[in-house]
Order: structure tokens, then sequence, then C-alpha cells
């Protein structure tokens, strides 16, 4: 995170998005294109969705969790309103002009009711709903102006009690679309196009606001005066104008002022703090903005909320100030519920923003853990950080952790500002802020080097011998501390640094008892040092960092005096002397080096820049070889480094030394490593029975196979020297390039070990997504390259908070907090997800799909064994509507192979036993078709799937030998294989497979008397199947049911339905083909004969009626 600007002094309060609603949409369909979110409301339970398709969503706000659908058929759902003071209650507008006040009856546990509907706006569009304060009554306004009410019956009160007055009635109608509605105490307020009106609905009364006009779609508010002095006073109104002002008017319509915003909304706007991204201000001033404010809100505590399609703004009137403005694109609607906003995108995607202080902003985060986020509003908000009265949601010890956990490495800057914050903190009710109005009255002060205000006294209250004992008291402490402190130090200089960490982080603990209130009086020296106290810690740890810097390396350095055993007396001066000038000795050289690296990077991408080397790979290769001796020397392994630098006279040139050592590292092992590519393959080919057996070890065995094979060298994720940040991105392309190019040229196991390996070495450097797309794509060939992408994102990613959470065990609060992750990165996230899978096998696995597409199906596939994966692919595709399964679908085969694999997948996994669906010759069982199968909609989608000629004859045949009929026969269906199945569906013994659209329907009568002649020739084999009571005797395979059996009466009556009685015996005779028919079927081919006669007589009767009706026309 870049480094932050301070806000001035001047903002306080921030809007923060702590939840996402984009799971929820989700859930509930709203996110497709054919469905979307038309409208919001929001209530202390509820909150309401409008959508497209008519239908309202009631969402209860504690656990986001769906209660109930209301459904409507006049048209999509325009505007709802929830009732403000009974929660039972709830009205909604649709397209169509119609309004309905619901009953939800939740306390009598019964079905929501409509308990009043007003088609009074029949054809014009609802454009505001306004509840009552006090009673069950609406107010409705259109886009024609007029305006009415809605009185609501409800069963509590008896079923006629909304029928003993009138329940519609008409209020008024103004001459232009209603904007607007409020109400309070009584009185309706109504914004036009053109005026504000206000209405006194008891009395009919009727007043205009204000007597200038405008033109454009204005706002207007009732704002309640029920804090402090105000309580009791009656509300204002607040009407917006053009121009960025604002009228403030009487409770009786007479304009008290003009509010002119157009100045103010001149700087620069606050960032959302949002998880989505990080947090930017940027301090340059704007023009000021001239702007029409659609609608009013009342928010909060004494605030004024309106927007635009591309802002938020919040005022506080009563002082004319703008409390701040964000911006926040694409916004349509915004329903508030005190200091809370959801709003509604253009999209149809929702925001749930909150209105607070910074403080309490920064203690939200730090509950949910949000680390990087609250020391960037932190940073920010300083002013409303250091105050003391954030002391109360912030202390002290939590900033302290807060810094504990944000990473030097990646984020030095922000570590940097926080730590300014936290030097500039004031404590809980100290002197600096909570009384410095009476000590600047009355007494002179100045501030000691620890933080402690000397005061001088004025007054003469307080003598001079008081103030300087406690001024000595403070000084004589402070000495001690220090001189304790200073012995602690030089103890542990002999000690390891995890010691000196260990001790570090004890006496930042220790810190922690000082966070005490730091009264003016004189108090016990502990409580009055809290200053003190954090500056020595901070000095203590900054001159131990120093101190074991200067220890590691006179390790590194021994003396040749000790290497022979000799004890020489070395004096301390001496000692420390030779130690500065080894540092400083070190210091030029490790200049030097970078600046070398820089120099070869410089000139090796500007070769690359030339199209005859960078389109040539053979050119490419020998670009990055003169570059790579470079890179080893400088941020290679130390031992490499040093080696190279001990024996480069007798290896020869560092390039050439380099070929050997990094493109030949087998040549030292004389045994083959265990985690080989065709090892791995033949893993992959093993049966399932076998790998389910050796599942609980296999991750186990992966990981020491990969460390103990060719894979010894130790993954490094961060670089052992500190690289400027513009040299970096150069280093991370040319790394990164050459990665890809080593991974995938056509050679062996040379180029793939050192592919390897140079992955290892450099991880650092590397492009973390580009080399999961590389490992991606030559998996088969190079499995060792994305073990060690997998082995260096866990190492990555070890110290983060998630995987505390993922170690404790709970799948649903570890899901919830890589959710809160986003934006995510693709590499961190398939590490947590890969410590999830190990930690709870297929059940983490079926989740994974809600982090689509950001893991692909491959990255899961690599991952997961076969049998999760395909729980894994039937959740993903089985998330999307019905409509876009299919399209999703095909858009996951790439390559066009994968097709063929998955389908192979989920024909061998949950399925019936071989031997229950195929006979030994390769036929049918009988009704074998009915047992289910538990991938078969993944199967059904994948068979349907568009395909070459070549592929549906594969995919017909792989369905065949497994037994899935189903699938087969739709195949034979579409390859014209219509013999084939035929032959299948009389040994399945199904009528109803003879039935579109599922089924193979003959289509002339030459395939009538083939499926005649096959249903004689395997009436023997499915009566021999059927007293042999194969697949049960008595047909129970798990299904629900099949059709009728494949007999020559059945046979005989459908073909009689198709063509007729007559012609079908006629059939039967040409077959030669007994037939004895059934009383019953006797009764239904007579009754078709006699349909036959009937439909052929009316035909010829209105065919002759046509024809007198035109030779009558042509007279």
């Amino acid at each position: 995170m870049s480094l932050t600007p301070a806000e001035p002094e001047s903002h306080t309060h921030v809007l923060a998005e702590f939840d996402c609603l984009d799971p929820l949409l989700s859930a509930l369909r709203l996110d497709s294109g054919r469905l979307k979110c038309t409208c919001l409301s929001v209530s202390r339970k509820w909150l309401a969705l409008g959508t497209s398709a008519g239908g309202l969503h009631l969402i209860q706000k504690e656990g986001w969790k769906q209660r109930i659908i209301l459904t409507h058929k006049e048209g999509s759902i325009t505007q709802v309103a929830c009732c403000p003071h009974d929660e039972d209650f709830i009205a909604v507008a649709t397209s169509q002009g119609l309004v309905v006040v619901w009953e939800l009856q939740l306390e009598r546990r019964g079905r929501p009711e409509r308990v009043s509907v007003s088609w009074e706006h029949k054809g014009q569009a609802i454009t505001a709903l306004c509840w009552d304060t006090s009673t069950l009554r609406v107010f409705v306004g259109d886009s024609g102006g007029k305006v009415s009410f809605l009185r609501a019956g409800s069963t509590k009160l008896g079923k006629g009690s909304a029928f003993v007055m009138f329940p519609v009635q008409t209020i008024t109608t103004v001459d232009s679309k209603v904007v607007q509605l409020g109400y309070q105490d009584g009185r309706l307020l109504v914004s036009s196009l053109s005026r504000c009106y206000l209405c006194d609905t008891e009395r009919e009364k009727f007043w205009r606001v204000g007597n200038k006009e405008r033109d454009g779609e204005y706002g207007a508010c009732f704002f309640p005066q029920n804090k402090g002095l105000l309580v009791g006073q009656p509300p204002l109104l607040y009407c917006a104008r053009p121009g960025s002002r604002i009228w403030e008017a009487s409770f009786h319509g007479e304009v008290l002022s003009t509010h002119q915003f157009k100045q103010l909304l001149g700087c620069p706007p606050l960032p959302l703090i949002t998880f989505r991204n990080d947090p930017h201000y940027n301090p340059v001033q704007k023009s000021p903005q001239s702007l029409a404010f659609p609608k009013l809100l009342y928010l909060g505590d004494q605030n004024l909320l309106t927007w635009t399609d591309s802002a938020i703004y919040i005022f506080t009137p009563q002082n004319g100030q703008l409390l701040l403005w964000t911006e926040v694109k694409d916004l349509v609607d915004i329903s508030v519920y005190r200091s809370e906003l959801f709003c509604l995108h253009g999209s149809g995607r929702l925001s749930h923003l909150s209105l607070l202080s910074a403080e309490r902003c920064v203690e939200r985060l730090l509950r949910r853990e949000s680390w990087l986020l609250a020391a960037a509003v932190c940073s920010m908000f300083q002013n409303a950080i250091i105050i003391s009265r954030a002391r109360k949601s912030i202390p002290i010890d939590r900033l302290e952790h807060l810094r504990s956990q944000l990473n030097s490495t990646t984020h030095p800057e922000l570590i940097g500002q926080l730590e300014d914050v936290i030097a500039k903190l004031e404590p809980l009710d100290s002197a600096s802020s909570s009384r410095r109005s009476s000590i600047s009255s009355h007494e002179s002060f100045n501030v000691l080097d620890c933080g402690i205000y000397r005061v001088i006294s004025r007054r003469g209250s307080q003598s001079d011998e008081e103030t300087s004992s406690l001024i000595n008291h403070s000084m004589s402490e402070e000495e001690r501390l220090k001189e304790f402190s200073f012995v602690q130090d030089e103890d542990q200089v002999d000690q390891d640094p995890q010691n000196t960490e260990r001790h570090d982080a004890e006496r930042s603990e220790q810190g922690m008892q000082f966070h005490l209130p730091l009264s003016f009086r004189p108090k016990p020296p502990r409580i009055a040092l809290q200053a003190v106290k954090d500056s020595v810690s901070s000095f203590v740890k900054k001159t131990t960092e120093k101190i074991n810097t200067l220890q590691m390396n006179s390790e590194l350095w021994q003396r040749p005096e000790s290497r022979e055993g000799g004890h020489p007396e070395v004096s301390a001066a001496t000692y420390s002397e030779e130690m500065e000038n080894e540092v400083y000795d070190e210091m030029p050289n490790a200049e030097a080096d970078m600046q070398e690296l820089r120099s070869a990077t410089e000139r090796t991408i500007s070769q690359i820049q030339d199209p005859l080397v960078l389109l040539d790979p053979v050119c490419l290769g020998e670009t990055l070889l003169e570059w790579l001796p470079v890179l080893e020397r400088v941020l290679g392994p130390a031992d490499f480094g040093s080696a190279a630098a001990s024996d480069s006279n007798i290896d020869g040139p560092g390039e050439k030394r380099w070929e050997i050592d990094y493109l030949n590292p087998c040549t030292e092992q004389p045994e083959q490593s265990s985690c080989s590519p065709e090892r791995l393959t033949e893993n992959k080919e093993e049966s399932p029975e076998l790998r389910q057996q050796e599942e609980p070890c296999e991750s186990t065995k992966m990981k020491s196979d990969v460390s103990n094979g060719n894979l010894s060298e130790p993954v490094r994720v961060v670089s052992p020297k500190p690289v400027p940040s513009d040299l970096l991105a150069t280093l991370t392309q040319l790394a990164t390039l050459y990665t890809e190019m080593s991974c995938f040229k056509k050679q062996e196991n040379e180029l793939t070990l050192g592919c390897t390996i140079f992955l290892r070495r450099y991880f650092f450097l590397l492009d973390q997504e580009r080399v999961r797309r590389m490992c991606l794509l030559c998996y088969q060939e190079r499995a060792e390259a994305q073990h060690s992408f997998i082995e260096a994102i866990l190492e990555l990613t070890q110290s983060s908070k998630v995987v505390e959470v993922i170690q404790k065990g709970d799948l649903l609060r570890s899901l919830r907090s890589l959710r809160e992750l986003q934006p995510w990165s693709a590499p961190l996230l398939l590490a947590h997800l890969h410590r999830l899978y190990e930690k709870h096998g297929e059940a983490a696995v079926r989740s994974f799909s809600q982090f689509y597409p950001t893991i692909t199906p491959a990255d899961v596939m690599n991952m997961a064994q076969q049998s999760h994966f395909l729980a894994y692919l039937d959740n993903l595709v089985l998330s999307q509507t019905e409509e876009h399964r299919l399209s999703f679908l095909q858009s996951l085969l790439e390559p066009e192979s994968l097709r063929q694999d998955w389908l192979q997948l989920a024909l061998t996994h949950d399925a019936p036993q071989r031997c229950d669906t195929v006979t030994p010759d390769g036929q049918p069982r009988w009704h074998s078709h009915c047992f289910s199968w538990g991938y078969g909609r993944l199967l059904s989608l994948l068979i349907r799937l568009p395909a070459d000629v070549s592929s549906k004859q594969k995919m017909a045949d792989a369905c065949h030998s497994h037994g899935y009929w189903t699938g087969y026969l739709h195949l034979c269906r579409e390859l014209q294989r219509r013999t084939d199945a035929f032959s299948t569906i009389c040994r399945l013994d199904d009528i109803s497979l003879l039935e579109e659209p599922e089924g193979v329907e003959p289509q002339s009568l030459d395939e009538w008397k083939l499926l005649i002649r096959l249903s004689q020739q395997c009436s023997s084999v499915v009566d021999t199947e059927q007293t042999a009571g194969v697949n049960g005797g008595s047909w129970s395979n798990g299904s629900a049911g099949c059709g009728g059996k494949i007999t020559l009466e059945n046979l005989t009556l459908m073909l009689a339905r198709k063509v007729g009685p007559d012609r079908a015996v006629t059939t039967l005779e040409e077959c030669e083909v007994p037939l004895v028919l059934s009383p019953q079927s006797k009764l239904v081919c007579e009754l078709l004969r006699v349909t036959e006669k009937r439909q052929r007589a009316m035909i010829q009767m209105m065919l002759e009626r046509c024809d007198r009706f035109l030779w009558s026309q042509h007279a």
C-alpha cells in the first residue's frame, strides 16, 4: 500500500463498507442479466429488495437470512417502503401502477396476506411511497402529480377493519411529477419538479414552501429536532434548490435561510473505506460543484444525506457545514436506517455502508482483523486518532498490536506512518486535550523530551516545591528505567536474535500495564511515566537490533587466532573499531553489486526490446544466460556466491560454470527423484480404490518427495538483500520470462530441473500470477514446478491470520475469513484453499465454487482427488442459472479434450456397478436405465454440449461401455444411429423411451417394422432376466418408476395412435406377427376408428364450407 496523505482536521467521519452483499445477491439469483434488483427499503429488522420479475425478497438483517418471498403478477417492483412503526407491514408499488400493502403475520406464524390494494394510479409510474408515522396509512405519488393515500387494514383488528372508511383517497394533484414524499406529525411534504408543498392532512390545508420555482428533480425532507436543548421543538424542512443550495424552512413552510454548499464542495472527496480496493486520498482541491440534489434524507444524528449518480454528500445543516462527500459510482437509490446506508447501483449491485467516526471505524476494522485498512485509516485520520477521547475506542496497546501485524517487507511506508501516529498519541484524559483550555488560561507549561508536561502555576495554588518534587521524582524514575533497560541490552548481546525478539515482545507486553489515565495532578510515578516507558522501549528495541546486526556480522568473520585455538586478549575498543570497519567495508561492496545488477538488467532489457531477439527463442535464451550469472552473484544463495567468488579461476568463466551447475543439477544425484513426471503419471492412472487407500498419506508423501528428491533446493520467498522498487519490477519481468521459457522448451530433464530450481531459488522475484498460469499449462510435463509453486505460496502466506482460523478446523469461519480478503489474489487464495483441502477434504472442495473465476477448475483439478474434483465441478455448474449452465460449461472446456476426461470421471464415480447395467456380452440389462447416477445432471450437460462427430462417437462408446443408457440414446439420436437406439430400448423394455422429447420415436413405417422385429427378438432375453431376478427381480433400482413394457400389444396401440388402427393392423400383417388384443385394447382401437372417422367428416365439412365461401366471393 502506497504512502497515505493525512486528512485535514475538519474531517472526523468516514463512510465504510464492512459487509459484502454480493453472496446474498448470488444466492437470490439477482446477479444475472435477466433478473435484477430494482428498488430497496430498510428498517430495523428487514432489508426489502424488489426485483424486475415482480418478486419482493425480505432479508433479515441479522445474519442476512432470507425469510419471505412475495410475488406479484402485476409487473416489476418499482417502489417499496417498510413501515417504520410496525415492521409487520410493507408497501409495494408495481410498474402497472398497483400499490399493495402486505401484512407479514410473523407473530402468529401465518402466511403473508394482502390487506390493502389500490389501483388509483393505474397506468402511471409510481415515483414515491411514504408511511404515516403513527397509523397504518401509505402516501403514494406518481409521475402525473397525483398524491393519494391507502389505508392498510389489519387482521389484528378483525377482517372488517379496512372497510369502515374509504381505504383509498386522493389528496391532491400537483403541477408535475412527484419527486419525493415525507410525513411528520400530521404534515405531508410533497416535492415536485417545480415546487415543494406542505399539506395538513387532518385539516386539508396546503402551503407552498417559498415563492421561487425550480425545474428538475429536487428532493425535500423533514428534519426532526429531538436532540439536546431542541427536544420538543417542531421539525424543520429542508428543500433542495439549484446550484448546490438548500432551503431551511419552518414547520409551517416559511423559508428561514438558504444554505450554499457550492464552495464547500470544492474540497477533495474522502475515500470510501472498503475491502474492494485500497483507500486513496488526493489532497488536491477541486473546483466548486454546482449540483442538483434529487433526494434528501435525514441520517443518523442531525445529518442530512443526498447523492448524485457518482457521489454521496452528507451535511450538518444546523451549522451549515459539509461533514463529508465520497465518490461512489453508478448510484441509483439509497435507503437509510439510522447511520446505515444501503445503496442500489445501476448494475443491480448492492452495497452496505456505515457512517461513523474515524476512531470507531478503526475499532471495527481491528475487530475484523483488517490490518491494512485499519492502518491506512489511522494514517489518513491522524488528527482524529491522536486525541485523548479516541483512547476509549482504540487504546495504545491495540495500535501497537496493529503495528506488529504489518509486514515490514511489503508495507514499510505504512508502518512508518503508523509509528508517527503512535508517537503523537495523547493518553486518555491527558492534560494536552481535556484540560488544555484550563492550562492555557491559568498556567504556562513546556514539554519535556520524555513527553511529560512541565506546568508553571500562575495562581499560586500549587507551590513550587510540589512542582519541583514531581519533576525530580519523574526524572529520577526515568533515569532508573533507562539504566535498567540498558543493563538488559548488555546482557542480551550474547544471545541469539530469537531471544532478543522474545524479550522485546515481553517488554511491549509489560508496557500494556501503563495504559492508565494520566492525570494532571501528581500520582504514582509509574502512572505518570507512560510516555517515558514508550520512548525508552522504542529506543531499546532499535539499539538491540543494531547490536544483534553487529554480532551476526562478527560471527561470519572469525579471527585467525580463534581458528587456531588461541585465545588472545582483545580490548573492547579495538573490537568495536574492527567491527565498524568491516561493516563500512561491506556497504560499498553491496552498493557496487546492486549497481552491477542494475546495469546488467538494463542492458538485457534493451537487448530484448529488439524484435529479432524477442521473437527468436535461441537468441532470447542466450541473452538471458548472459544476465543470469550477475543475478546469481548478487541475489543468489550465499554458498553459491562465495563458491563462485573463490573458484572463479579454477572452473573457468562464470557463465559456463552457471550452465554446468544450474542446467545439470541431476548429474550429482544418482537416484531418480520419486516426484518425477513419470511417477506422477502412474499415480494418476491408478485405480480409484487404490487411490482412496492412499488418500490419507498422499499429501505428506508428495511433500516428502518434493523435499527429498531433486527439489532439495530451499524455497526463497523473501529477497536476501533490499532491492529498489524500480529495479525489482524489471528483475521480475526477466526472471518470470526465463522461468516461462525454460518451462515450455521441448527438452528433457535438464531444463525441466533448471526451471524448477530457478523457481525455488528466485521465487521472490517472480510474478506469482504468471507462474501460476504457467504451472497450469504445463502441469503434465512439469509437475514438480507446480509442487514447488504451491510450497512457495504456502510459505509466503504462513504468517497470515487466516491460517490460524483454518488450523482451528471451523470450515464456515474459514470461508468467511477468506471472503473478507477481497479483492483476492489468486496465488495467495490458492495457498489458503490448499490448507482448507488438507484439513477438510471433500467438504472444503465443494465450497470452492464461490471463489470462481479467481480460482479456476484447473487449479482445483491439480489440487484435489478426482472424486472430490467432480463434486466441485458439479457444484460450480449448478450454481449457474438453468439457461446459462450449458454455455458456462462450454466455457470451462479449454482444451476440448477435457470433455472426454470429465465424462469418464463422471461415469466412474458415484455410479451404479457396471455388472448391474451391462451384461457380459456388452448389452443393456433390463430396466438398468432407471438407476440413479450421482453426477447425472453433469453427465446430461456434457453430452448435450456441441461437438464434432468423432467426439460424439467417443462419448457414445463411453456411455455404452459404462451402461449410461439415457445418454447413449441421446447420442444415438444425434448421430442418426437409430437401429442401435431401438435395439437398446427393446432390451431396456421401457416404452416411454419411444416418446419424445427425451426418447427416440420411429419416424416411418419401416422404422416401426424394425422396432416390432427387434422387440420380438429381445422379448425372450427380457423374460429370462425378469425370471432370473436381474436388478432385484421386483425392479427396485433406486428410481421412482419407469414406463410400461415393450410388448406387441403396447406397440400396436402406439402405432394405432400415430397412423390409425387399420394401417397398424396392416403393418403387423406385413411383419407376419400374430396379434391377439385384449378386450381393453380392442376397445381403444374401436374408439380410435370412431375418432378418425369423425375427424375426417369434420375436415370434409370444413373444406366444403371453405369452398362454398370462396366461390361465393368469386361470384
